[in-house]
């Protein structure tokens, strides 16, 4: 919900408030211009996607060492969102489920380069496509390999259960993209795992072969700008995805940026300066906006796809060692339920529209973008069986609403509990309730939150609560039921063969299939 007016926003009277909400809500029902800049009757739209990203890494959740002024300026004048979740807690489930509003289990994209987004789906890009727009995506996409039989890719990242599955092939009419992870400075040195690993990037579908030097967020944010004029000359609304390599790994930071923190060790002046250059590139983006006359006609989303890396005990993966993110105290990291995991730092900017300085507790998810912008859109969905598992929060940021009306659903059944830092593989967060099981026959590992009260997840409150821990753990067992109907084609109006196959459950609970 929203903070209390003492505690959100002192400066905000309620006059003020009511009369940008009823503005918000004229401008919606009527479609009228959403940016007098622009003269548009649609929003540009625009999401913003960090990598593996802390929700203690950025200065607007409280971090004092990180300089992120562009984004703690972006939430001075938009909407911070306090309980924002990825719909995962590795990278490309929660990628899909931005495109699309569905639970990755719906289409099998099971973990970080597994599954692909069929192209069945109805994605963003295909719903603002068809309403006129032009789409553009640049960055990482890990939604499926990019480059077709023949191609030189390590086969690590070709053949995982997946099939051919480019942004280009997906209602993306210009895209700047890598199939994965590159350095986050000179992203030709590139080679992650052996001399043969090479991941070079695509322009429009073809092999960028010159050498790419400086932070990857500027080369990215190159093109993304480009395409950003290209669609303003010509009088076109648009829909971008910038989607960042910073901060996964390999976390490097060209000089200028590490100089910044020079009072670090060599693995801090790296996180933190990849951090800050991808800071850089989004003010960059701004200014844009605001020179092309675009910036009251924009909405601009900005959140992580799931949380930190974390250092680890000698013996670990190396790669882990190269990161330095912090979760601000919230239990557990990346590949994990616990929220260290799953909340992630987020933000609306929307001039005009949502009221500056706003902040929302009410839990949001990556899988409520599309139908909020469904909504925003006035969309309409023509299949019979169609589930959605996000919701529109329209309602949210016009202030009509404090309560989630739908609980948000998690599964990540992919790894074992040690690298998930030892919370279950299920969880539903209703509220200020959180639920997370394996759904074993005696029910040993169920542990229930009150995240109101104990954010970090410290007092499990399940005897307190029985009767509220079965109910949610009734609804996860019928959510279950409606995925595998998903997984299975009943979707599609054309068969549908998953690459992989559904977890199933046994008395000890979960499994991966």
């Amino acid at each position: 919900m929203f903070h209390k007016r003492s505690d959100w926003n002192p400066k905000l009277s309620r006059r003020t408030f009511l009369k940008s909400s009823a503005l918000l809500t004229f401008g919606l029902a009527t479609r009228v211009s959403f940016g007098a800049d622009s003269g548009q009757k649609v929003p540009n739209i625009i999401l913003l996607m960090a990598d593996d990203l802390g929700y203690g890494d950025v200065g607007f959740n409280g971090n004092k060492v990180i300089k992120t002024s562009n984004l703690d300026e972006m939430a001075k004048n938009g909407v911070k969102f306090s309980r924002f979740y990825a719909a995962a807690p590795v990278c490309s489930p929660t990628r899909a489920t931005c495109l699309t509003g569905r639970h990755y289990l719906r289409y099998g994209i099971f973990s970080a380069s597994i599954g692909y987004l069929p192209a069945e789906e109805i994605t963003l890009a295909k719903m603002c496509k068809s309403l006129g727009y032009t789409t553009g995506h640049f960055g990482k996409w890990h939604l499926g390999p990019i480059t077709k039989k023949g191609q030189t890719l390590p086969e690590y990242y070709e053949n995982r259960l997946r099939k051919y599955a480019p942004p280009w092939e997906r209602d993306y009419d210009q895209s700047f993209t890598t199939v994965c992870n590159v350095p986050t400075c000179n992203p030709s040195d590139n080679a992650r795992f052996d001399k043969d690993s090479q991941l070079p990037f695509f322009n429009n579908g073809e092999i960028v072969k010159k050498k790419l030097e400086g932070p990857t967020c500027r080369l990215v944010m190159d093109h993304a700008i480009s395409f950003i004029r290209q669609a303003k000359e010509n009088k076109q609304p648009f829909f971008i995805t910038i989607w960042f390599h910073e901060p996964h790994e390999p976390v490097v930071a060209c000089h200028k940026y590490r100089k910044m923190y020079e009072n670090f060790n060599y693995h801090e002046q790296n996180y933190y300066g990849c951090i800050t250059a991808m800071d850089e590139q989004i003010g960059r983006l701004r200014r844009e906006l605001r020179e092309l006359g675009l910036a009251k006609s924009t909405m601009v989303w900005f959140c992580s796809d799931n949380g930190p890396e974390v250092i680890r005990k000698k013996g670990e993966p190396f790669w882990r060692y190269n990161s330095c993110g912090i979760t601000a105290g919230l239990r557990g990291a990346k590949r994990s339920l616990f929220e260290g995991g799953i909340r992630v730092p987020a933000l609306l900017e929307w001039p005009g529209q949502v009221e500056p300085g706003c902040v929302i507790n009410t839990p949001c998810s990556t899988m409520d973008y599309f139908p909020t912008i469904q909504e925003v859109l006035n969309y309409k969905i023509k299949r019979k069986n169609w589930p959605i598992d996000g919701i529109s929060i329209l309602p949210l940021i016009k202030g009509q609403m404090t309560t989630r009306p739908k609980p948000i659903p998690f599964c990540l059944f992919w790894f074992d509990q040690d690298i998930m830092f030892g919370s279950p593989k299920l969880a539903l967060i209703d509220n200020n309730f959180k639920f997370l099981t394996n759904l074993s026959k005696d029910g040993h590992e169920d542990l229930l939150f009150d995240l109101s009260e104990d954010p970090f997840e410290k007092r499990n409150i399940i005897e307190k609560y029985p009767e509220r821990a079965a109910k949610m753990k009734a609804i996860i067992k019928e959510w279950l039921a409606s995925c595998k109907a998903s997984h299975s084609g009943a979707d599609y109006d054309t068969p549908f063969t998953p690459v992989n196959h559904f977890p199933i459950i046994t008395d000890e609970g979960i499994k991966k299939y």
